[in-house]
């Protein structure tokens, strides 16, 4: 881009920008395609931390004007646009309009700041699992998704534009996407993502400062990640490579990639619901065919270890003597005392303590919503899966209950009817109030359920004790206030354990 260079702002740190505005914080990446910087900045109007998008140049270069506008025109489109995996683009500036034209900025898109951390520090260890790989990257699959049937492309496709979000998920943090791309660009960004992540390398050409460049095998093109890592499920592998080909075979929806990435969650929560054999801490033996080296030192450390044995013999024969003669010895007619259990009475005669109380598993759960339109219904069981890095999560309101809907919430039902003595509900959403509510049906109306306990979630687990309650085979975890955001209202159910009374 000829003078695309060329500016008498210096974008540095500690400088202002957009006709005093913007201080820059910090430089959080550059996308060389279209002459972008992304920075961390603060809106001095404000008082905000905010992310910009700052595409340089001067406006005497035509073209680059004419590619600027562009980007700034899609980028304005998608201000429409809200979801969790986007960060919300709150303006756009163009020379005339917020930026001087001796800035030597053609465009400026804002955005809100998106918290957490960048790729380049996730990796820092490595490569991810498929598990945690595909749990930061469902949300912007989803957003992705979203778009596309939005007709908007968000430009995905530059791992410096995603940042990490306090929560786990990838979020694009740095809107703006390039003149010239298509939906096709985003499909390309997830596989890439999906790449990094498993591998750690940047498929894509023009590997970004700090991330390497994958291998690539004989044809030019990446080494399947499963071939680096033989443990990955070969299918989201496979969906990794085939999303970044533009063959006849090549992944072209991001729908695709999506259903790939929920069989993967499911896979990984059965998987995490069975026990490891043989998993237990490694006991520092190693096996050898050499036989053992004599010595002095060597009979020396034998003789102590065979002394300690017998020592160790005696004492265990011995307590296992006295406990043999206590047992016949005790005159039964004294009794042994009464056994005392916290919250229980010690009268004599009471029965013996209850045996502790264990969670019990629902035969289905199901999202429960008076409007007949569930939010998310096919992720319901992830609430239900004993595994706390999934989640079902509800849409995301413009406005509180009960001004589209009374609440939403989960119905559990199972093989027969159960007291229950808790529940607890694992939400990063601080802030959510839900009802527990026995049920007749799981399709029974509203009023027809019965409040036995009421909470507002804390960030992590919840527990809430139930109210004395028949007997119920339908157990409704229900929603009547949503955690709040910037965006409007949302909130997440990681995990639902369900406590059976004695």
């Amino acid at each position: 881009m000829s003078g695309g260079q060329a500016h008498s702002t210096p974008l540095v740190p500690g400088g202002v920008i957009g006709d005093g505005r913007y201080r820059l914080l910090a430089l959080c990446g550059r996308d060389n395609r279209c002459d972008a910087q992304l920075w961390h900045a603060r809106d001095g109007q404000l008082g905000r931390d905010v992310a910009l998008t700052v595409l340089v140049g001067v406006h005497t270069d035509h073209a680059a004007a004419t590619r600027a506008k562009r980007t700034a025109e899609r980028a304005m489109h998608a201000s429409s646009f809200t979801h969790p995996g986007v960060a919300r683009v709150m303006e756009v500036l163009t020379p005339g309009n917020g930026v001087k034209f001796t800035e030597g900025i053609l465009a400026i898109i804002v955005a809100d700041w998106t918290q957490g951390t960048d790729l380049v520090e996730l990796l820092a260890g490595g490569a991810l699992s498929a598990g945690a790989t595909t749990t930061l990257v469902e949300h912007l699959a989803a957003a992705v998704e979203g778009a596309h049937h939005a007709g908007l492309v968000l430009g995905v496709d530059h791992p410096q534009r995603v940042r990490v979000t306090p929560e786990g998920r990838l979020r694009l943090a740095f809107p703006g996407p390039r003149p010239d791309a298509i939906a096709r660009d985003d499909v390309r960004g997830l596989g890439a993502l999906l790449y990094l992540l498993l591998t750690a390398r940047w498929p894509l050409p023009g590997a970004p400062e700090g991330y390497r460049a994958a291998q690539t095998g004989q044809d030019g093109s990446p080494v399947a990640p499963s071939a680096l890592n033989p443990l990955l499920p070969h299918e989201l592998s496979s969906v990794a490579v085939r999303s970044l080909q533009d063959t006849p075979g090549g992944i072209r929806t991001s729908a695709a990639i999506l259903q790939v990435l929920d069989q993967i969650s499911r896979s990984e929560a059965q998987t995490a619901m069975i026990e490891p054999v043989g998993g237990g801490k490694d006991d520092g033996v190693v096996w050898t065919t050499q036989r053992p080296v004599a010595g002095r030192e060597h009979n020396r450390k034998l003789m102590i270890s065979v002394g300690v044995l017998a020592l160790l013999t005696l004492v265990v024969i011995g307590w296992l003597g006295f406990q043999i003669v206590s047992f016949f010895s005790t005159d039964t007619s004294k009794g042994s005392g009464p056994t005392v259990v916290v919250g229980q009475s010690s009268q004599p005669g009471q029965p013996d303590a209850p045996v502790p109380a264990e969670p019990v598993q629902p035969a289905a759960v199901g999202v429960y919503d008076v409007t007949n339109k569930p939010d998310n219904p096919n992720r319901a069981n992830r609430a239900v899966d004993n595994n706390p890095t999934t989640v079902w999560q509800t849409e995301e309101y413009a406005q509180p209950f009960p001004a589209l809907k009374p609440g939403i919430g989960l119905m559990a039902s199972f093989a027969e009817p159960l007291r229950m003595a808790s529940v607890s509900v694992t939400s990063p959403s601080a802030g959510t109030v839900v009802e527990i509510r026995t049920a007749p049906s799981n399709d029974a109306p509203l009023e027809q359920t019965k409040v036995i306990a009421q909470a507002t979630l804390s960030a992590g687990q919840t527990q809430l004790q139930l109210g004395e309650h028949e007997a119920s085979q339908h157990l409704l975890v229900w929603v009547t206030k949503l955690a709040e955001n910037d965006r409007g209202s949302q909130s997440e159910i990681a995990e639902v354990v369900y406590v059976r009374a004695q």
